[in-house]
């Protein structure tokens, strides 16, 4: 090959490598600096295609998005001098790029830094409440303030904590035996009155139930005993009415009744004179005058 072209070919591959090193692209998740000979150049914070100086110019990404720190778990003594064992962590963004670059160069140093600052904010904040604060509605007010006193402390570090939270809180081994063995003794003493007061309501329900059910029921029989006083002299009313209009045809009704009382298919046998007065109406039909 003729070296005229061999030096042609390399001034090629030389300016393809320069022009692809002359541009870079931004993607949304992302802001980056532009360094020159390690000197601020710009900042860029919108995605897309951007150029810089080749073998000059130098590029540092980083995320624009929310980062996360998680604090090693800490005992920490809350204001009535009781251990607690509380693991929390933080959730922040680089909201500076150069300052966060110059003071802490990657997100492994921004977590350990604020890693240690967070833990030393939850001592301290920790530190002047109580645990049924913890417990409580309030410890939304106690993420603020320990979120508000660590943004304190990394405001010149290039970044902005924007939520803190507690993963976990716990008593310390050493001291769960005994909170455990009290809790259980003050509910046993709880149990132990409610069943006393449950016993108690259980024997005055009994006892108004029995009234009211003593009452009812003499109520009922009260009414009981009236309807069918009424309708028995209703009966009586009826049937003597009916004695009345016709004297012959009841008493003949009366003599079937006693029949089919009497003489039942049970294979019942009577031994009676045919001509008695049971049998009156089994003789020859009686003539009229």
């Amino acid at each position: 090959m003729n070296p005229r072209h061999i030096v042609m070919a390399g001034i090629a591959l030389l300016l393809i490598g320069l022009v692809n090193s002359s541009w870079f692209v931004v993607v949304q998740t992302q802001q980056a600096i532009v360094f020159q000979f390690r000197n601020v150049v710009r900042v860029i914070d919108k995605p897309g295609l951007h150029f810089k100086i080749p073998l000059i110019q130098d590029v540092e990404m980083f995320e624009k998005r929310v980062l996360a720190v998680d604090a090693p778990s800490e005992e920490i003594m809350m204001e009535e001098q009781k251990p607690l064992e509380v693991d929390a962590f933080a959730r922040y963004r680089i909201n500076d790029p150069v300052l966060f670059y110059q003071r802490l160069r990657d997100e492994d140093t921004a977590n350990s830094r604020l890693g240690s600052i967070l833990n030393a904010s939850l001592r301290s904040v920790f530190g002047t409440i109580t645990m049924a604060d913890v417990l409580s509605s309030k410890r939304d007010d106690v993420m603020v303030k320990i979120r508000d006193e660590v943004n304190s402390q990394v405001k010149d570090l290039g970044i902005e904590v924007v939520d803190v939270r507690i993963k976990r809180t716990d008593l310390p081994q050493k001291t769960s035996a005994a909170v455990y063995a009290r809790m259980g003794s003050q509910r046993a003493q709880e149990a132990a009155q409610i069943r006393a007061t449950g016993q108690q309501e259980a024997v005055q329900i009994v006892a108004d139930a029995d009234r009211q059910a003593t009452v009812i029921l003499a109520n009922a029989q009260g009414d009981a005993e009236k309807m069918k006083g009424e309708g028995d002299e209703k009966a009586l009313q009826i049937m003597a009415e009916a004695t009345s209009k016709d004297p012959q045809f009841y008493a003949f009704w009366r003599s079937l009744t006693a029949y089919r009382e009497a003489l039942k298919p049970d294979n019942t046998t009577f031994v009676l004179t045919p001509e008695g007065e049971f049998f009156h109406y089994f003789g020859a039909a009686p003539t009229s005058k």
